[in-house]
């Protein structure tokens, strides 16, 4: 077995995963370097592409339907919230305090733009979040405990720093799913931050649980530690149409 293969052989065997899948390029860095600093560039690229598989398995994991970026957010097209607040957020200390945040208002202002770019943000920062529409989630919750697909959604879910829940009121629920939402923020109450987009007022939110002392227990729990953000304004959608006659 010559040198090449030897050095791939051992880094397999200690997991050393960049290393066992570049062993030629690796070895070639050691000409003019001394061993400290050829032992310190492996490594550090060992580091670095650990760090890049977590990330991508957090990506996979959480789910986005898109990616969108902070940057990417139009400022001028709603009220209720200004660069220095969304300055604020890009901070995450809020995650680290396990704030929520209530995104309340219209379609088409930006309420799910502004949700998936902090998801983005704080997967790349390092935390695990997981995305989600009000009726999906509502899906497995139902069907868990005869799909696994369901079940291990709802277990990641419950292991995530940040858990997105998007559309909350365009669909009314059942009493079942009502109650099983509740028991899901009560048990992320202390361990994740949530983030909660919905069209609707607080005042409209008993007709979509169909229990008003559903509504008061829930929002009594995420109020604790809560950022409550009322946007309006015009439908960014709709203000942005396209159209085939030009």
């Amino acid at each position: 077995m010559n040198l090449c293969s030897e050095v791939k052989q051992l880094a397999k065997s200690l997991s050393l995963s960049c290393l066992s899948q570049n062993t030629e390029q690796a070895l070639s860095l050691n000409l003019n370097r001394t061993n400290e600093d050829f032992l310190l560039e492996i490594l550090k690229s060992e580091i670095s592409f650990r760090e890049e598989k977590s990330r991508e398995r957090r990506f996979k994991q959480a789910f986005l339907p898109v990616v969108k970026t902070l940057d990417e957010f139009d400022l001028t097209a709603p009220l209720g919230i200004d660069k220095r607040q969304i300055d604020t957020l890009a901070k995450l200390t809020w995650i680290d305090s396990v704030h929520n945040l209530i995104f309340l208002g219209p379609p088409g202002i930006g309420k799910t733009h502004l949700a998936l770019a902090l998801a983005n943000h704080a997967l790349n920062a390092g935390y695990k979040a997981f995305f989600t529409s009000m009726d999906r989630l509502a899906h497995f919750m139902r069907t868990a405990e005869i799909s696994k697909n369901s079940r291990v959604r709802l277990a990641y879910l419950r292991t995530c720093n940040l858990v997105v829940i998007d559309e909350l009121g365009y669909l009314p629920l059942s009493r079942i799913d009502a109650n099983a939402f509740f028991q899901l923020i009560s048990q992320l109450h202390d361990s994740a931050s949530v983030i909660i987009t919905s069209n609707k007022g607080f005042d409209e939110w008993p007709a979509v649980f169909g229990d008003a002392a559903i509504v008061t227990a829930m929002l009594d729990r995420l109020m604790q530690r809560c950022e409550i953000v009322s946007l309006s304004g015009k439908s960014y959608r709709i203000s942005h149409r396209s159209t085939v006659f030009g």
